[in-house]
């Protein structure tokens, strides 16, 4: 018996910094830090222990899991570095190793990532889905059979609209699918365009069932005749292009009953013939003569509070805490366990936005990082001009720790506000080892604001919290380069002291400069 003194593993892949030149698709890989905060908060809210953990490979998994003691995973991984089919086998090897694992397993994960075969399965189950060809990687194409367009090409494994152009004829088919081979190294998808309307349906399992939550759909009005209705990239990352703006969600969609009813019923056919557990979402496209096509299965799709999925718990009166709970049930049965809540969920309130707490005169304000201020962190960090492309990588490690962790991790993480704008970041922590010593790991400031105070509001904002957290010590570590005289000078004018100059230590003439303050 899984008792709630057991907890859950949340198991989560490291996103690739949004910093780095050739992190492709970097927004949506971030997007995971935010799944894992809010399933955290869930699982806090519901009573039940958890921590969370992070990987990049596949072969880090086994380490992970001997030395887990929790008996159930929330698996959130979804993508590794070591292939990309790997995160696939996380549900195995889970279930190899006695854990539950909440969604679906790798049988189920291996299918709906692969495009190409999940529409085979779904014509056997004689399931509409649109015309294609597939195009391995080096090899023509014809696409006669499928007409003179519109086309829709996407990767055959990718998900979050990575790599998906849509074409309205054929000029230009060839460089999008050479674009997926050189740069993804996948064999391309060429689909035929079906419909004007996309339809969004999630499920969820509980109780024994598949529930079919409120059916969404994207509205493209703001796109006029110019623009074809699809959801690429743009729209679903990439919060300050017109097709993320223009990309409304429509819950419950405006269907007719007798329409609404034929997709709810496809959309389990979908799940079943996949083999999907515990959430899904099921994509489709419509035309005027209400004639139906599935575009893809997503069989643990992303679970945002400002998601797709999220949107239709919402919709249907599911409190996203039922919804962890579920998950969490469902595997552990699976597992041969049971999960007791401690908590009911039914009437758990949102979580509150995190509150701005004013610092001075000047407009400034501090808060707890939130997710959504990630990117923004990232950029401060390379618009500063300080820091070598490790050094940030480094820093967003730490960054996505903190957001993952929370206020009961190691960092602890708050970002500087002026006019609504994310323009400065701290992050700060216990010192391994010792007692009342704290390190302040990180403090940046988007240059376009600097001399203003917002560096003295987040290093005084962190000392306070050093106090009432018992701290007696202050530890900044700053480079000995020219460049960072002002940063040294702002230091001593703060109150702190030089302690140590270690000549050589960053680099061969880039020494490192230890301050230390007593609070």
């Amino acid at each position: 018996m899984l008792s709630d003194q057991d907890g859950v593993l949340v198991l989560y892949n490291l996103p690739r910094s949004l910093a780095g030149t050739d992190a492709l698709h970097a927004e949506s890989d971030a997007g995971v830090i935010v799944e894992v905060a809010a399933v955290r908060s869930a699982l806090e809210r519901l009573g039940i222990p958890c921590r969370a953990k992070g990987m990049r490979r596949i072969d880090e998994l086994t380490g992970i899991l001997a030395a887990t003691p929790e008996p159930v995973v929330f698996n959130l991984v979804e993508s590794l570095e070591s292939g990309v089919d790997d995160f696939n086998l996380v549900p195995g090897l889970c279930k190899a190793m006695g854990k539950g694992v909440t969604g679906s397993d790798t049988p189920a994960l291996m299918l709906s990532l692969d495009k190409w075969q999940t529409k085979a399965v779904l014509r056997a189950h004689d399931l509409p889905v649109p015309q294609d060809v597939l195009v391995p990687v080096g090899q023509s194409f014809c696409v006669e059979d499928l007409g003179h367009g519109p086309f829709v090409v996407k990767p055959v494994k990718a998900d979050a609209s990575e790599g998906l152009t849509a074409l309205r004829g054929r000029a230009g088919l060839e460089d999008a699918v050479r674009h997926i081979h050189e740069r993804l190294g996948q064999a391309a998808l060429v689909e035929r365009f079906f419909g004007s309307r996309e339809i969004n349906v999630s499920l969820l399992e509980r109780g024994g069932k598949v529930d079919v939550l409120p059916l969404a759909e994207i509205d493209f009005t703001g796109f006029g005749s110019e623009r074809l209705p699809v959801v690429d990239y743009r729209a679903k990352w990439l919060t300050d292009s017109f097709e993320y703006k223009n990309t409304r969600r429509v819950i419950p969609a405006p269907l007719e009953p007798a329409v609404a009813e034929r997709i709810r019923q496809m959309a389990v056919q979908v799940w079943q013939a996949v083999g999907c557990q515990d959430y899904a979402r099921v994509d489709l496209r419509l035309n005027t003569s209400g004639e139906v096509a599935i575009l893809e299965v997503n069989a643990n799709p992303d679970v945002a509070p400002d998601g797709g999925f999220a949107a239709a718990l919402q919709a249907g009166g599911v409190p996203y805490e039922e919804f962890v709970r579920c998950a969490v049930e469902n595997a552990a049965q699976r597992a041969g366990v049971t999960v007791r809540s401690p908590h009911p969920v039914a009437t758990v309130p949102a979580a509150a936005s995190t509150p701005v707490v004013t610092v001075g005169p000047r407009g400034i304000g501090l808060r707890w990082t939130v997710s959504e201020d990630r990117s923004a962190i990232v950029d401060i960090l390379r618009d500063t001009g300080f820091f070598r492309p490790d050094e940030i990588a480094i820093g967003t490690e730490v960054l996505d720790e903190a957001l993952v962790h929370g206020a009961t991790g190691h960092y602890q993480s708050y970002t500087a506000l002026h006019d609504g704008q994310v323009v400065g970041w701290v992050c700060f922590g216990p010192t391994p080892c010792t007692l009342g010593t704290f390190d302040v790991y990180w403090i940046a400031v988007t240059p376009k604001v600097q001399g203003r105070g917002i560096g003295r509001a987040l290093t005084e904002h962190s000392e306070r919290l050093i106090a009432e957290r018992g701290g007696r010590l202050v530890i900044i570590e700053t480079s000995g380069r020219e460049v960072y005289e002002p940063t040294r000078g702002f230091y001593l004018k703060l109150g702190y002291h030089e302690q140590a100059h270690l000549p050589d230590f960053y680099a061969p003439g880039d020494a490192k400069t230890v301050y230390v303050k007593a609070l």
